[in-house]
């Protein structure tokens, strides 16, 4: 079905709760995804810039604090 930028998009059918635990997978699979990034950025020794108190820093690869079980879970 092709629609034309005047008809309505079709209903979702996705419920509330589904849209929810959607949510959560994607929000999972960032916070996974980001949580590598900034692995392999300490482990090839290269700097990452974050926000922390409105400011933005960069943090050596020393700087960087190891990844631990748990912070691979938040």
């Amino acid at each position: 079905m092709t629609s034309t930028p005047s008809e309505p998009l079709p209903p979702n059918e996705m419920s509330e709760p589904t849209l929810s635990e959607l949510h959560q997978k994607i929000d999972a699979g960032v916070r996974a995804a980001i949580a590598e990034a900034i692995e392999r950025h300490r482990k090839l020794g290269e700097s990452i810039s974050i926000l922390k108190d409105g400011q933005i820093i960069t943090l050596t690869a020393d700087q960087i604090p190891k990844k631990t079980a748990k912070s691979q879970i938040q």
